[in-house]
């Protein structure tokens, strides 16, 4: 958490300050109250508050989203409710529906078009990947948390909850992703700043 809050911080300074090196040992490390104050010095916390806060409803409205559609038959080729859905158009339908994010159309595609993460980072929102049909991203889901995945599984079966954990799905996961729904909602942020000084 502390890494990803201070690549936050280094973005939206919007610009990069090296110490000279005559100077690089008397300079004291911040303090994270010294930096909590900067940042609302420079009216910056209200930002990263509100971004922060962002996320979590962006997450929120996607699972609600992709749980609203739980009973809608799976369709090849399908790409919405009315119709029914195969898994990419599923993952497709639900990101662009909850959070205006649009991704490719199948799901070797999605998995090229996102962030590559550990299985154990895991959170609500990502997307999982397995190998179904011999080859590598051939089926993707929505995490959901707690080892819980929801996707539109195959002819015959509507969208449903499934445990990744299953003998089924644990044998095929090939990897984990995660969608980058910043560069869809992007947030101003004063870039004028000039360096943090202790």
């Amino acid at each position: 958490m502390t890494c990803k809050w201070l690549l936050v911080l280094a973005l939206a300074c919007g610009s990069v300050h090296a110490t000279p090196p005559d100077q690089e040992e008397h300079q004291a490390p911040l303090s994270h109250e010294r930096l909590t104050e900067i940042l609302a010095e420079r009216g910056l916390g209200a930002n990263l508050q509100s971004m922060g806060e962002s996320v979590a409803s962006n997450t929120s409205d996607l699972i609600s989203t992709a749980m609203g559609m739980i009973g809608i038959p799976y369709r090849f080729g399908g790409t919405n409710a009315e119709t029914g859905f195969d898994c990419s158009g599923f993952v497709r339908a639900i990101y662009q529906e909850a959070v205006g994010h649009v991704l490719p159309r199948n799901a070797r595609e999605q998995a090229k078009a996102t962030q590559k993460i550990d299985k154990k980072d895991l959170k609500p929102g990502d997307l999982v990947f397995f190998n179904t049909m011999r080859r590598a991203f051939s089926h993707v889901g929505i995490y959901v948390g707690n080892g819980q995945f929801i996707h539109a599984p195959r002819r015959g079966k509507s969208v449903r909850v499934e445990s990744m954990n299953s003998k089924y799905w644990s044998k095929r996961f090939n990897g984990a992703r995660r969608v980058d729904v910043a560069l869809s909602q992007p947030q101003a942020i004063n870039t004028s700043i000039s360096p943090i000084q202790p």
